[in-house]
């Protein structure tokens, strides 16, 4: 085998290992989920979002429908304002309820979309009016520590 050859080989396998490295990296950080259909934006306050960042993924019975695009502190109700980006082929109804849920004990939170039965749908750039914080664990384990005590001062 030539020396011209062997270089033309080599050359091509470090470029399928740059292209598998690109893909492991956009596939980390949820960029290859990019979705470049029509979107529009919904909007949902929360009291509590826990550990939802940008980017997570907005989830109605279990498939993705949009990713979460903006989180920001509304200084007037004081709560989380979290901008939704939805896939256009998907509608809602108006009584669609929000919450943030966690994929399985620990891992990644994301946003639940549960769809009502109300006939009008939501438009884009609505406020979703029902929505649920994330169960934050850090305050179940407090709340369950601190009845425990509590039960335990009774005895006596």
């Amino acid at each position: 085998m030539s020396r011209k050859l062997l270089d033309l080989w080599v050359g091509f396998f470090v470029v399928i290992g740059f292209a598998a490295l690109l893909f492991l990296a956009l596939r980390v950080g949820n960029l290859s989920s990019a979705n470049f259909a029509e979107t529009y934006q919904l909007q949902a306050k929360f009291g509590n979002i826990g550990g939802l960042k940008v980017r997570g993924p907005v989830k109605s019975a279990g498939v993705v429908v949009g990713r979460v695009t903006d989180i920001r502190f509304d200084p007037q109700s004081y709560e989380a304002l979290v901008t939704l980006s939805i896939d256009s082929r998907y509608r809602f109804p108006k009584d669609t309820f929000v919450s943030i849920l966690t994929a399985g004990l620990l891992g990644e939170q994301y946003i639940g979309l549960d769809a009502g039965g109300d006939e009008k749908m939501l438009k884009p750039g609505d406020v979703v009016a029902k929505t649920d914080s994330a169960v934050v664990l850090e305050k179940l384990i407090s709340q369950f520590m601190f009845n425990k005590a509590s039960e335990g001062s009774d005895k006596k």
